[in-house]
C-alpha cells in the first residue's frame, strides 16, 4: 500500500536466489501494489501509477519473476469506454519504457466492485486488442471474482462456460495463473470478499472441476484467502484442494520372467 519500493540490495537478491533454489518451487510471480490505477482520468495519481508500475516491473526483473498480476483499475466515473482507453494507453507507456524487459503484465479479472473494470472477460479482451504490445500481457483468473462478477462456476458446465469465454475472446495460451478463492458474497454481487475453500458461496465441490482441468495443468495457482500469522489456514486450504485432485494410479511394474534354456538331454 505504497507508491514506490526500495530497490533490492545485491545481498538480498543473492539470499532470495538461494532460498528459491532450495525451495524448488515451480513458479513464483508477483502482484502489483493496490494503489496503481491505470483506468482513471489524467491526474497526479495516474502519473504515480505509471511510474510505480515501471518500478515494479524493474524490481520483478531483478527477482527473475515471469509476470506481475495487475488489476485493470477503476474508471472513477469517467465510464467504461474511457477507462479501457486509459488502461491501454497507460500500458503502452509502461511497456514502452520497459520494452527490453521480459516481465509480463497479467491482467486479473475482478468482481466489478464500484467502477472497477475487469468484471467481464470482454473488458480484458478489449485491453488486449488496444495495446501495442499484447505479447507482454497475460491473464490471471480469480475464482471468487468470477463468481461475484456473475459467472456461475459452481458446476463443471458453468466453469467450462466461463473458460470458453476466455478461450474465444483472449485465448487460453494467455492464462498464466489462477487465484483460488471461495467467495463470501453471492453470485453476481459484485462485492469482492474472499473465503476459505469450501466455506463460501462457491462451495468445495466446485473446485473439483477447477483443480482437475487438464488445460491448465502447468499454470500455477495461489490462495488469497484470509490468513493468521501462523498461516495454518493456507495449509488447510491447500489440503482441501489436494483432496479434490484426481490422481492417476501408478502403472504396475512387472518383471519379465527370465528366459531359461531347456535342460539338455
Amino acid at each position: 500500500m505504497q507508491w514506490f519500493g526500495r530497490p533490492y540490495s545485491a545481498e538480498e537478491l543473492a539470499l532470495y536466489a538461494n532460498e528459491l533454489a532450495a525451495a524448488q518451487l515451480g513458479c513464483v510471480f508477483g502482484h502489483t501494489g493496490y494503489l496503481i490505477n491505470l483506468a482513471g482520468p489524467s491526474s497526479e495519481n495516474r502519473d504515480r501509477s505509471i511510474k510505480s508500475l515501471v518500478q515494479e516491473i524493474g524490481l520483478a526483473a531483478d527477482l527473475g519473476l515471469p509476470f506481475l498480476v495487475l488489476h485493470p483499475g477503476a474508471h472513477l466515473g469517467a465510464g467504461e469506454e474511457a477507462g479501457l482507453g486509459q488502461v491501454a494507453a497507460g500500458l503502452d507507456e509502461v511497456l514502452g519504457v520497459t520494452r527490453d524487459c521480459p516481465v509480463r503484465i497479467a491482467l486479473e479479472n475482478t468482481a466489478g466492485q464500484g467502477t472497477c473494470l475487469g468484471r467481464q472477460i470482454e473488458q480484458l479482451a478489449a485491453v488486449f486488442e488496444r495495446v501495442e504490445r499484447p505479447r507482454r500481457l497475460g491473464v490471471c483468473l480469480d475464482t471468487a471474482h468470477f463468481f461475484a462478477a456473475g459467472y456461475d462456476i459452481r458446476t463443471p458446465r458453468g466453469w467450462n462456460a466461463a473458460i470458453r469465454r476466455v478461450q474465444v475472446l483472449i485465448g487460453l495460451e494467455q492464462v498464466v495463473a489462477f487465484h483460488l478463492n471461495d467467495s463470501k458474497t453471492d453470485l453476481g454481487s459484485r462485492v469482492d470478499r474472499h473465503a476459505h475453500i469450501g466455506q463460501g458461496k462457491i462451495g468445495k465441490e466446485a473446485f473439483r472441476a477447477i483443480v482437475n482441468d487438464t488445460r491448465f495443468k502447468r499454470q500455477p495457482g495461489c490462495l488469497e484467502t484470509p490468513k493468521s500469522e501462523s498461516l495454518r489456514e493456507d495449509i488447510e486450504n491447500l489440503a482441501t484442494l489436494h483432496s479434490l485432485e484426481i490422481r492417476k494410479p501408478k502403472p504396475e511394474i512387472r518383471r519379465k520372467s527370465e528366459n531359461r534354456k531347456p535342460n539338455a538331454e
